[in-house]
C-alpha cells in the first residue's frame, strides 16, 4: 500500500505523465473538431518543451567522476 501512495515506479516521472497526457488530448481535440491545426501544434510544442526543460534539468545536477 506505501508503493502505491508514494507512486511507485512512477514516482518521479509525474512531468512526463502530464506532458504525454496534454499532447494525447490535443491531438484528440484536434481529430474532433474543438481545435484547428494551429492550436493542436502550439500545444504540442509547448508541452514538448516542457518535457525537454526537465529533462535538460535532471542531467545537471549529476556527476560523471
Amino acid at each position: 500500500m506505501n508503493k502505491i501512495i508514494k507512486g511507485g515506479f512512477m514516482s518521479g516521472h509525474r512531468t512526463y505523465i502530464i506532458s504525454g497526457l496534454g499532447i494525447v488530448s490535443a491531438i484528440c481535440a484536434y481529430v474532433v473538431g474543438d481545435n484547428d491545426i494551429f492550436i493542436t501544434l502550439q500545444s504540442i510544442f509547448t508541452l514538448g518543451g516542457i518535457y525537454f526543460l526537465r529533462k535538460s534539468n535532471e542531467d545537471k545536477g549529476k556527476n560523471n567522476g
